[in-house]
């Protein structure tokens, strides 16, 4: 009998490393016991070749699929995940389409527990909340999370890259995650009583959700399929959601009569309600560092009910001052197209994908700096509670790093442009260039094909609208 030690509950690296070995080796499943730790497994074990690694053999492969269903299977918390597996790569070097088959009921037992950790990293990067915590007058985001399975240093770089500009740990009971904008460390395993339970924008934060909720739309059984009760102690907007549903009825009711009777303005009051609340606490982050030399946050404005958003990279220096969007040169070429256009921008919701002005100081000048990859991605929330918010049918992004603010990922324009793009939350995108790249062309001719180019971006898009 063979003793195979993994370090981690998580370490495949690990345990391929191990089954290679055995499987090269031949050796029967039935004769080996897996565990995690120090800690036996088997009592009856013996100790004589309880870690003697077999002798070497020659190297042989496996279809890559199995590789990848091996790597979500060994964040599973079954007991029986590193067995079930080097069973399947036994029969795999005598059955090589074995992984296809799946009407196996070991291919069929492993493909369920893949599916139950995807659903588990899901879980996780849905329903975390981070809460501000103040650490020696600098802010830190602490969340607590208890997931179901071995999935916490998996989804590690998820969060890094989504919240790289941040200063954050996650608490779970197994291990903790700490991020200092540069670097990521492991900690031991926390208490729920380790974590805040609230922080200065929660009361906000919950006006805003409350403001939103629609009780004509609750559907109890789905909300709980997606979103387990588990999870809503740790959401400051889930704790309201028992009181809210407890009201629905009546809340429906009160809004089916205010409908018969009261004037169509074309704007719900509670949707204006909840963008009012969202403006102030957007005139309070903090999430990345480029708050602490902008003037202030400069937010979206327009209709909340309308059908086109625009999107352009962050305030500039006159933007930075007024508190308002694309009011300098860029928008001032911005605004000519749009009546070029015949698009009244009066009737449209313009943003940025950035809040705060980036600059670097030459003098008296601030002169415009790019947002990376983090700022953008620190962002994002607004752009996305905005999105949820105004619902537009037709989002432009103007420019790569808008398009990166909706997408999550780098566009290229070139390859994009002229095109609706579906995302992923409803409505349809166009990409096309930001402003301010027509105002940098030094050749004059260059310059007007380019902005002919543009207007007639941005004919295609309106044109699209339903």
């Amino acid at each position: 009998m063979r003793v195979v030690t993994i370090p981690q509950p998580d370490d495949f690296d690990a345990w391929r490393a191990a089954a290679r070995d055995l499987a090269a080796a031949e050796v029967p499943p039935e004769d080996v016991v897996w565990q995690v730790g120090p800690t036996p497994t088997d009592l009856f074990a013996g100790e004589d070749n309880a870690h003697a690694p077999p002798p070497a053999t020659a190297a042989f492969s496996v279809p890559r699929a199995f590789i990848d269903l091996a790597r979500s299977v060994i964040l599973s918390h079954e007991p029986e995940r590193f067995a079930l597996l080097y069973t399947a790569l036994h029969r795999l070097r005598r059955e090589p389409r074995l992984i296809d088959d799946r009407a196996d009921r070991l291919v069929r037992r492993l493909d369920e527990m893949a599916k139950q950790v995807r659903r588990d990293i899901h879980k996780m990067r849905a329903f975390l909340r981070f809460r501000e915590v103040d650490e020696g007058g600098t802010p830190r985001f602490v969340a607590w999370f208890e997931p179901e399975h071995h999935i916490v240093r998996a989804n590690a770089a998820f969060f890094v890259n989504r919240f790289a500009s941040m200063r954050w740990s996650i608490l779970t009971p197994e291990v903790s995650l700490h991020w200092d904008g540069q670097m990521l460390s492991e900690g031991p395993g926390a208490k729920k009583a380790d974590a805040p339970e609230g922080d200065p924008t929660e009361e906000v934060w919950k006006t805003y959700y409350a403001s939103i909720f629609n009780p004509a739309r609750v559907k109890i059984g789905a909300m709980l399929k997606e979103m387990p009760r588990k999870y809503w102690k740790n959401m400051p907007e889930t704790a309201l959601v028992p009181q809210l549903i407890a009201g629905a009825q009546a809340r429906e009711s009160g809004m089916i009569e205010q409908a018969r009777t009261a004037p169509h303005d074309g704007i719900g009051g509670n949707i204006e309600l909840a963008w009012q609340a969202l403006r102030e606490e957007a005139a309070g982050c903090t999430r990345c560092p480029l708050y602490k030399p902008a003037t202030q946050t400069v937010f979206g404005e327009g209709p909340v009910d309308a059908a086109m958003m625009f999107v352009g990279e962050q305030p500039g220096d006159q933007e930075d001052l007024a508190g308002h969007p694309f009011v300098g040169p860029a928008g001032q070429v911005f605004d000519r197209a749009m009546a070029d256009a015949a698009i009244d921008r009066s009737r449209v919701y313009v943003t940025n994908a950035v809040k705060h002005f980036k600059y670097e100081q030459r003098g008296k000048r601030r002169i415009h700096a790019k947002p990376n990859g983090g700022e953008i991605d620190a962002c994002r929330w607004w752009i996305e509670q905005e999105r949820m918010l105004v619902r537009p049918q037709v989002t432009v992004a103007l420019g790569a790093t808008a398009a990166r603010s909706l997408f999550g990922r780098v566009m290229t324009i070139g390859r994009e442009r002229g095109r609706a793009i579906p995302l992923p939350e409803g409505g349809a995108a166009w990409i096309t260039v930001h402003p301010s790249y027509l105002l940098r062309l030094p050749d004059k001719v260059q310059a007007e094909e380019e902005y002919a180019r543009f207007v007639e971006d941005l004919k295609l898009a309106h044109a699209s609208l339903g």
